[in-house]
This record gives C-alpha cells, sequence and structure tokens, in this order.
C-alpha cells in the first residue's frame, strides 16, 4: 500500500482531522500573541509585508518578526489541508469530502480576513472576524472528527442552546478585546477604547452570557453525564476563572492568551456537545 492509499484509512482520517483540529488552535494562540505583544502591524501592509518585500525587514525589529512568522503558519495550516482532503478523498466517504473541502476553504478566507484587518489599520469589527472564523474552523475540525466513525445524530433543543449561547459568549469576548486596551499595534496602544464600547459594560454582557452557558451545561450534565459535557463544563469553569482574575488584575497578556486558548477549547468541545448523542 502506498502512502496515498493510506491516506484514506481510518487511522489516517483521525490522525489528520486531529492535526487540523490542532493546527487552527495553535493559529489562535499565534493571532493572540500577534495582538498581545502589538505586533499587529508588524508587517504594514498585505500580501507584502512592506515595501515590496514579503520578508519583514530588520527596521520592523521583533514586531515584523512576530507578525511574519504568524502569517508562515499559513502555509503549514495548507499543507494540512490539503493533506486532509486527500484523505478524506481516498475514502470516497461524500461527507468527509465536503467537510474537507469546506476544512480547506476557510484557509484563504482567513489570510483575506487577516490582509483586510492589516490595511483598515486592525479594524477591531475586522479583527473580531478573524478569531471567529478560526472558531468556526475548529468547530468544523470536531464535526470532521465526530463523522470518521458515525453518522451525525439529530441534537436536541437543549444541545442546541448551548451552541448558541457558546457562540454567543465567543463573539462577546471578541467585543469585549475590542473595547480594551490590547488594541494590537505598540504605536496606538494607547487608544484603549476602539470600538467605541465601554469595556466594563461589554465585560458585563460578556459574564451574563457566560452565566447562561454554564446553567445550560449544567442542564445538561443533569440530564445526561458524558464525556463530552463534562469536558465543556471544565472548559468554561476553568476560563471564567482565567477571565475573572485577568479582569480584576488589569488584562496581562499572558492571562488573555490563556483565556483565548480556553475560547479555542469551549468551541471544540461545545460542538462535540452538540453531536455527542
Amino acid at each position: 500500500m502506498t502512502f496515498l492509499d493510506a491516506l484514506g484509512t481510518r487511522t489516517w482520517l483521525i490522525r489528520l482531522g486531529w492535526a487540523s483540529l490542532v493546527a487552527n488552535v495553535v493559529l489562535v494562540l499565534t493571532g493572540g500573541a500577534v495582538r498581545l505583544s502589538g505586533s499587529g502591524l508588524g508587517c504594514p501592509t498585505w500580501p507584502h509585508c512592506e515595501n515590496g518585500s514579503f520578508v519583514p525587514q530588520a527596521a520592523l525589529g521583533v514586531h515584523g518578526a512576530i507578525e511574519f512568522t504568524n502569517r508562515m503558519l499559513t502555509f503549514v495550516l495548507t499543507i494540512v489541508a490539503i493533506l486532509t482532503f486527500i484523505s478524506a478523498w481516498k475514502s470516497a466517504r461524500r461527507e468527509l469530502r465536503w467537510l474537507a473541502f469546506w476544512l480547506a476553504m476557510f484557509i484563504p478566507a482567513q489570510a483575506i480576513i487577516g490582509g483586510i484587518s492589516v490595511r483598515t489599520h486592525l479594524n477591531p469589527w475586522v479583527v473580531s472576524l478573524h478569531l471567529i472564523s478560526s472558531m468556526v474552523i475548529i468547530g468544523l475540525a470536531v464535526v470532521y472528527l465526530v463523522r470518521i466513525d458515525r453518522p451525525l445524530p439529530k441534537p436536541s433543543v437543549l444541545r442546541w442552546a448551548q451552541l448558541v449561547a457558546a457562540a454567543a459568549v465567543l463573539y462577546l469576548g471578541t467585543v469585549v478585546t475590542g473595547a480594551g486596551p490590547h488594541a494590537g499595534d505598540a504605536g496606538r496602544e494607547a487608544t484603549k477604547y476602539r470600538n467605541g464600547f465601554s469595556p466594563l459594560e461589554t465585560a458585563q454582557l460578556h459574564t451574563d452570557f457566560v452565566f447562561l452557558l454554564v446553567g445550560l451545561t449544567l442542564a445538561l450534565l443533569i440530564t445526561r453525564r458524558s464525556r463530552a459535557i463534562v469536558a465543556l463544563f471544565a472548559a468554561e469553569v476553568a476560563n471564567a476563572v482565567i477571565g475573572f482574575v485577568q479582569y480584576f488584575s488589569h488584562l496581562p497578556v499572558v492571562l488573555v492568551g490563556f483565556h483565548m486558548l480556553g475560547a479555542a477549547l469551549v468551541a471544540a468541545t461545545s460542538t462535540w456537545v452538540l453531536l455527542d448523542e
């Protein structure tokens, strides 16, 4: 059996499905590192980094290197996506082919959104779309992994409710970030309310939806305790604790980075719960 033939086996379907999931979680973390280090305009244009060069020059310093490194991760994601699509194609399973296709299509879409965010000087609404797109890809990767071994179920209303609440929590988290001090560019860091909203009020709204999500998850735990629901509840509680600590400690970048990791885990586990029937 050749390597290409082996890609269509269940083992490789699972390996590449996990690779897609992990790679996109890593993208969330590297994107967060760009913003939290003030390197969002480390490469001041797109698709070039600067002055017709794809590679940052020494004058851009560490911020240019950080932003360029994040851009290079696109090529890793592309390789993973291509192999995942080949694996799905070799499996001769139509539903996996379509899921792998959409996983791949999100990569150029993400690159374009990233380019627009740079060209609009880190418009907070565009930057938030960049992160939310990553969360959608993470959820799609979970759907792909579940579909390898079994048909997708028809989720209950309660399971759909928790997914909608999770989506609201994640989106409102981006609004809170857009209202806060981590604008993404060291030269503009003094602009603390970039989307025009109050950090206090948006954080309160975000917290309200977190409580709603936790309540819905507890309701699911009461009706049926499963690994997926327990994992979601653990991710919610851990990220809520990090969120409260980071808020009252004035948003240290390390904690904000962990909060972003927690958001990615919530996106993954909430999708898992939706399909765990």
